[in-house]
């Protein structure tokens, strides 16, 4: 920990006091991610704060995940972090120099065996709240990456014209995939109304439901963090919570008897994985592409 402003960029913290309306006591730097720096901040009277910040990344994209986390906190069903203080304009640049998003501290823990029953409940109950359609009001963005986000008529064009035929361009363009690859995605695309299950209403989707995606307080139970969320189909989420070593099974039968899933969604797992595949073949390359080519062969047959 450090006194404010020894390891922050200068001014920095005269943005978040006048994004808060309070003083800064001390600002200690957090592991981020690629495109933003994160700091615990001390405010004087005792209170921490999350902080997201820097340059990288598209103007909007802070003010996109904080209307993501009251839109996912509004059905009350799952604990996310309240929004603090958000200053990133869409247009122009911010009144101090600093795009910024302010979060409530989570104190981090461990998610226990409860915790985890709580988390599918919660999911459940999340999903069940619905959203307007399938997609959402701006583009969808992960990472450095945006993507069309409709509206579109049910989910199964919204996954093949905004998320699969996307990303595969991209991946394609970035020399990503194997030949053959999309091929075998767009035979995906072009079977999906047969593979997706049964018709099911739009979800509300947190979007990003990967395990890092799910932080655990002091008590064992779990927030949500880091959204992209949309309307969409419910085993989204699901099946990305289960790609990188998510919790465990307990979870997923919390969910199942608070809202059962259609039958034949074990089968599916696979095909909504190819998103969350494909976002790192575009992302990271390596042996992702390899493994969205077996994915996607697998789903067209």
């Amino acid at each position: 920990m450090a006194a404010a402003g020894d390891l922050a960029p200068g001014g920095l913290a005269a943005a978040i006091e006048a994004a808060l309306g309070a003083r800064v006591g001390r600002i200690g730097s957090l592991a981020g991610g690629c495109l933003n720096d994160a700091w615990r901040v001390e405010l004087t009277g005792g209170r921490a704060v999350f902080v997201k910040s820097g340059v990288a990344g598209r103007p909007g994209g802070y003010a996109t995940e904080a209307d993501g986390l009251r839109w996912l906190a509004e059905p009350g069903a799952v604990a996310l972090p309240r929004v603090e203080a958000v200053v990133d304009p869409r247009d122009g640049r911010p009144p101090l120099g600093h795009r910024l998003l302010a979060l409530e501290w989570i104190e981090p823990g461990r998610l226990d065996a409860a915790g985890e029953e709580r988390l599918g409940r919660g999911l459940a109950a999340l999903h069940a709240a619905g959203a307007a359609g399938f997609g959402g009001p701006r583009a969808l963005r992960i990472g450095e990456l945006e993507l069309p986000n409709g509206p579109a008529a049910d989910w199964c064009e919204l996954y093949a014209d905004h998320r699969l035929r996307p990303l595969t361009r991209l991946a394609s363009e970035r020399g990503a995939l194997p030949a053959g690859a999309a091929d075998a995605i767009e035979r995906v695309c072009a079977r999906l109304p047969e593979l997706a299950g049964p018709p099911e209403p739009p979800a509300r989707l947190h979007g990003d439901l990967w395990s890092g995606n799910v932080l655990a307080d002091t008590d064992g139970g779990p927030h949500l963090i880091d959204p992209a969320a949309y309307g969409g189909h419910r085993e989204v989420d699901l099946a990305m919570l289960r790609l990188f070593g998510g919790p465990g099974e307990r979870c997923f039968a919390a969910y199942h008897e608070a809202l059962p899933l259609a039958d034949g969604h074990r089968e599916r797992v696979e095909l909504w994985q190819l998103l969350p595949l494909l976002v790192h073949a575009v992302l990271f390359g390596g042996g992702y592409g390899a493994s969205v080519d077996r994915v996607a062969r697998r789903c067209a047959r």
